[in-house]
C-alpha cells in the first residue's frame, strides 16, 4: 500500500510540475522594460551589453490590430520574441522601440515615438529603422512618408494592402528610402495587389524596394520576416537596391 501511495503522488508531482512549466510566462518579453511616455504605452529593449561609449540603432516595431489597447503587452508579437533572442542581441545590438496604440498608428504616435527616441543615451540617429506588421505594416507606410528624413529604413509585412479609399502612398515621397516589404500572395485581409502597385511606382521612379512575396501564405506571415522561409521569392526595384538576402545584416547596413 506504501509503494502504491508512493507511486500515486510521484505521477501527481510530475503531472503538476509539467502543468506549471506549460502555464508558465515565457520570460523573453521581460527583456522590454514597460514604461508610459506621453500617455503611451511603450515597451524597450536594450542593448545587451551596453556600453555608453558607442552608438546603437533603434527598431520600432509596430503592431498590428491584434495589440490595440493599453495594458503594454500585448505589443509585443513573434518578432520581438526573435529579436530578443540572445544570439540576435548579440549579433546586432539595438534598442527595440514598441509603442502600443489604441487606433491606427498617426502622426500624433510618430512625435511621441520620435520624442522618447530622442531621449534615449547612445542612440545612433543616422539608424533609426521602423518595421511592422498588418496594422503594422500599414502604419510603416505612414510613418516613412510623415517624416521619411527620419528613418533609414523600412520593413512593412502584409501592409500597403488595408482596404481603404483613396490612395494612401505616394510612392514619390519614399522613393529614396530603403524598404523591404513582406507579403503572402493569398492574403486576403490585406491584398498583395496594392503592395505589387507600390513596388511597380518605385520602379519607374528608380526606387529602393525589395518586396519578398511569400507563395501560398495568406495573412500570417509575421514571424518570416526576420528568419526568412523558403516559399519567398524576392524582386526589386532596381539596381538602387542592396540585394543582401539577410534580413537583419541588410537592415543594419542602413544609414540615412
Amino acid at each position: 500500500m506504501k509503494t502504491r501511495h508512493l507511486l500515486k503522488r510521484i505521477v501527481f508531482l510530475g503531472l503538476l510540475v509539467a502543468g506549471c512549466a506549460a502555464g508558465a510566462p515565457e520570460r523573453w518579453n521581460a527583456s522590454y522594460e514597460p514604461q508610459v511616455f506621453e500617455g503611451m504605452p511603450f515597451r524597450v529593449m536594450k542593448p545587451l551589453g551596453f556600453d555608453s561609449k558607442k552608438s546603437y540603432p533603434v527598431i520600432v516595431s509596430l503592431h498590428g490590430a491584434g495589440g490595440k489597447g493599453t495594458n503594454n503587452d500585448k505589443q509585443l508579437k513573434d518578432w520581438n520574441k526573435q529579436l530578443a533572442e540572445k544570439q540576435r542581441r548579440k549579433d546586432f545590438p539595438c534598442y527595440v522601440v514598441a509603442p502600443q496604440a489604441a487606433g491606427l498608428w498617426n502622426a500624433e504616435h510618430l512625435k511621441k515615438i520620435k520624442a522618447l527616441i530622442k531621449g534615449l543615451p547612445s542612440v545612433d540617429m543616422d539608424r533609426i529603422y521602423v518595421m511592422g506588421h498588418s496594422m503594422g505594416g500599414h502604419g510603416t507606410y505612414i510613418f516613412i512618408q510623415l517624416d521619411p528624413g527620419y528613418f533609414a529604413a523600412a520593413a512593412p509585412s502584409a501592409g500597403s494592402g488595408r482596404r481603404t479609399s483613396g490612395k494612401f502612398i505616394n510612392p514619390a515621397t519614399i522613393k529614396d528610402l530603403p524598404i523591404w516589404a513582406f507579403h503572402g500572395d493569398k492574403d486576403g485581409i490585406c491584398p498583395i495587389a496594392k503592395d505589387r502597385e507600390v513596388l511597380a511606382e518605385l520602379k519607374k521612379l528608380g526606387g529602393m524596394m525589395k518586396l519578398t512575396t511569400w507563395a501560398g501564405d495568406n495573412h500570417a506571415v509575421s514571424g518570416k520576416m526576420i528568419v526568412g522561409a523558403e516559399n519567398g521569392t524576392t524582386e526589386t526595384s532596381g539596381d538602387r537596391c542592396d540585394k543582401e538576402p539577410d534580413f537583419m545584416t541588410w537592415l543594419f547596413k542602413q544609414k540615412r
